[in-house]
């Protein structure tokens, strides 16, 4: 049996502020061999990225990733749409839930699986400013909560 190494490359913090995240998925990434090596040095930023299906596949937009210092005329445009290797099935079931629900597909982080790259990807439905508000008033009472016991426990 082989061990499952994963290596956190970049997070997307701003995906789970903006979106309830109902599913998550695993997918290939397809990328040139310069953009690899800037993901081995975490020169990723999955800020304002999004994923899209488009003629039955599917792509990841907005996703920027710094073009690399040896990588002269190798480089990519550091914004470039980018592929995502999943199944036709799993592309087509998501593709339904898009058109039909509402709901959105957005990259929650970027990690090295066995030395591959792998694109975790969330099926989202969007929040409404006061889901945001409860969320933000959750996690201040939660901190609150958290230093009041550790002033009490020393």
């Amino acid at each position: 049996m082989e061990k499952k190494d994963v290596k956190i490359v970049a997070k997307n913090p701003k995906a789970f502020h903006d979106y309830f995240v109902e599913d998550r998925l695993e997918a290939g990434i397809s990328l040139a061999g310069t953009e690899v090596k800037s993901v081995r040095q975490g020169k990723v930023n999955l800020k304002d990225s999004f994923c899209h299906v488009k003629d039955g596949e599917m792509y990841v937009y907005g996703m920027h990733i710094s073009p690399y210092e040896q990588g002269n005329i190798f480089n990519k445009d550091p914004m470039r749409t980018r592929k995502l290797l999943l199944h036709k099935r799993e592309i087509s079931r998501l593709y339904a839930k898009i058109k039909q629900d509402g709901y959105s597909l957005v990259p929650l982080s970027i990690y090295f699986k066995n030395s591959r790259v792998k694109l975790e990807i969330g099926l989202a439905r969007g929040k409404k400013l006061h889901d945001k508000r409860e969320a933000a008033a959750a996690k201040d009472a939660k901190r609150e909560i958290d230093r009041a016991l550790k002033t009490r426990n020393r």
